[in-house]
């Protein structure tokens, strides 16, 4: 059975607000969370972007929920080794209620330390061997490795995680849904793709869990909402590879002037008609996915919370 979370903006939204969040998305009934991990927000009109391992700290103090990040990048801003030992604390103050998302990354987090950035191929190649790594430190022992990207001398986690630490890998192209499927514990998809499902089973995936989230932007005037929508996040709708290429959030403002306002209103859920929300999630539940995370767009979180206790989650669960 499908389970329904709550999608933790960090780039929109400060930290004070992202607990009251998490203890609303509690009470609505969203029995899961999901945090982004970023360095940068998308565009200046988010305005935000907190970190997440102080974050997940604060969570674990505020409610009993399970928490995945969607997604971390170990490879560049942080060493696997650290990305590791964040993971495990995080692990241990819930309980083993965390779940790490990773993925290649995009430029506009990882390149601020002015590390040259690679192309997919060896992106790829540079997620497996930090996977690698974690595992490796995941176990509590100590841990050499020279490999072709990184370098661990004598490392050990004391504080290590209790039992298993599942780490889910996004993809966004067959090449990614195959990685996902042969290192990863499951396959993280923005998207209710049954190709790319099928492809992460075939390679590796069968019986693995799928997650997915979207986002929607509730509210009593559906136009509002779409000019929410799409004056707060254009960028879902870039085409291709921009949003893993471009370096500044001033680069995807200008890109996101390709964006119309008709586009985000066709793929967006916005408005309070119910119907429209439960069947944008309900496509991913029929494709397949196992957690699906829904994140509001905008200030109007009480409305959207409400909505979803009295109307959404009831008729998904019905």
């Amino acid at each position: 059975m499908t389970s329904y979370g709550y999608f933790l903006a960090c780039e929109e939204f400060t930290p004070s607000r992202l607990l009251e969040q998490a203890r609303r998305a509690a009470d609505a009934g969203f029995t899961r969370l999901a945090i982004s991990d970023h360095f940068h927000p998308w565009n200046d009109a988010q305005g935000n972007s907190p970190l997440v391992w102080s974050m997940i700290g604060a969570l674990s103090q505020t409610v009993d929920l399970p928490v995945t990040t969607l997604v971390t990048c170990p490879t560049m801003r942080l060493h696997p080794a650290v990305t590791a030992q964040a993971a495990a604390t995080s692990s241990r103050l819930l309980d083993g209620r965390f779940a790490l998302g990773v993925g290649t990354g995009e430029a506009l987090n990882e390149h601020i330390l002015g590390d040259r950035w690679p192309p997919f191929a060896e992106r790829a190649e540079m997620l497996e061997e930090a996977v690698e790594v974690m595992r490796e430190l995941f176990t509590g022992r100590q841990v050499s490795h020279r490999g072709r990207h990184y370098t661990v001398e004598n490392a050990r986690l004391y504080t290590a995680p209790r039992g298993p630490l599942p780490i889910h890998v996004s993809g966004f192209g067959p090449k990614a849904a195959e990685l996902a499927g042969r290192i990863g514990d499951g396959f993280v998809l923005m998207g209710p793709d049954e190709e790319a499902i099928g492809r992460f089973q075939a390679a590796g995936g069968e019986g693995k869990p799928v997650i997915g989230g979207l986002k929607v932007c509730w509210g009593a005037d559906r136009e509002r909402a779409v000019d929410t929508a799409h004056r707060l996040w254009p960028t879902e709708h870039l085409p291709g590879e921009l949003n893993q290429i471009l370096p500044t959030p001033a680069h995807f403002e200008q890109a996101s002037e390709l964006v119309t306002r008709r586009q985000v209103s066709e793929n967006v859920p916005c408005g309070d008609d119910a119907e429209e929300h439960v069947a944008a999630v309900r496509a991913y539940v029929d494709a397949g996915f196992e957690e699906v995370y829904i994140g509001q767009i905008g200030p109007d979180d009480e409305a959207f919370f409400a909505g979803y206790r009295e109307k959404v989650l009831p008729a998904l669960r019905g």
